[in-house]
């Protein structure tokens, strides 16, 4: 057989084994698997809420999953391994389940994904979308998304950081699928970075380059003491030239200050004056004298 064909049939085959575990321990809060093939035979690790529910009691149920296993899907002796989950709002296939079911039992699907996304930050997430895809009012399909804090659509870090679970809600009007998506808190993100002061970068650092180097040690720079000031001051004995200023009361009004052509033009006004009244006196005398020789 092809590689290509093989990695098909191993992948058919694991969502198959999802989805009978989806069906068969819903009601236990399944939370996902793991499933590994070892020539002991296939090691599978189930993450429930109710680990409980899934063993059943005395181990009955668990057996009979087991035998469904070897039966349906030709499995070489199913080992199964149930861990329970420590905080299920934080498990995205847990969460759609539950989101499934409040549309089921009538919830309005705004007031149940804004509850969903609540309790999911609450728990600590970096970041969580619900998208809702359907006839979710009216017979007429539409997508609804909820985000809240940081989240991851492409690339290795959607695949490897986030954790993506789908729940399927069966209305009277139509089909619902909800989709869930979580960012643990523990998440290491690409794009995250921390400063530290105290490392080394002599090795990141090229050749040719010079590092320059940091003392720690060194003391600062101390500040003049007040005897060196006093030593620069000047003593009694020196003598200070005085600083001669005039001072200003700021109050005062200037003085108004005459300007230079205009104390020209009356000099020249009151010599003008004095002419005028010298011939006039002048001109008196000589009617005067006349009137003398005419009696």
């Amino acid at each position: 057989m092809a590689d290509e064909l093989k990695f098909i049939r191993d992948g058919l085959q694991r969502s198959q084994i999802d989805e009978f575990f989806a069906e068969e321990l819903g009601r236990a809060g399944y939370g996902g698997m793991e499933l590994a093939k070892t020539p002991m035979g296939t090691q599978i690790v189930l993450k429930a809420e109710k680990p409980g529910m899934v063993i059943g009691k005395g181990g009955e149920n668990i057996r009979k999953v087991t035998a469904e296993l070897e039966s349906r899907f030709n499995l070489d002796d199913p080992q199964i391994d149930v861990q329970e989950v420590e905080d299920p709002d934080l498990n995205a296939r847990i969460v759609a389940d539950r989101l499934a079911n409040a549309l089921e039992r009538g919830w309005y699907f705004r007031k149940a994904g804004h509850t969903t996304l609540e309790r999911i930050m609450s728990s600590g997430a970096l970041g969580a979308q619900i998208v809702m895809a359907g006839t979710v009012t009216g017979s007429r399909s539409r997508v609804e998304k909820f985000t809240a804090g940081y989240i991851k659509h492409n690339g290795e870090p959607a695949e490897e950081l986030v954790d993506t679970g789908q729940g399927v809600a069966v209305m009277k009007l139509g089909t619902i699928g909800v989709t869930v998506k979580i960012i643990p808190p523990d998440a290491e993100l690409p794009d995250d970075f921390r400063i530290h002061d105290d490392a080394d970068i002599s090795d990141l650092v090229p050749e040719g380059v010079e590092v320059p180097s940091s003392d720690d040690d060194a003391e600062p720079a101390e500040a003049p003491s007040t005897d060196d000031v006093q030593a620069e001051s000047p003593t009694d004995d020196e003598e200070v030239a005085p600083v001669e200023e005039e001072l200003v009361d700021p109050d005062e009004e200037p003085a108004d200050e005459e300007p230079v052509e205009d104390q020209t033009v009356e000099a020249e006004e009151d010599a003008e004056g004095e002419d005028i009244e010298a011939k006039a006196a002048r001109l008196v005398e000589e009617l005067d004298a006349a009137m003398e020789d005419d009696a």
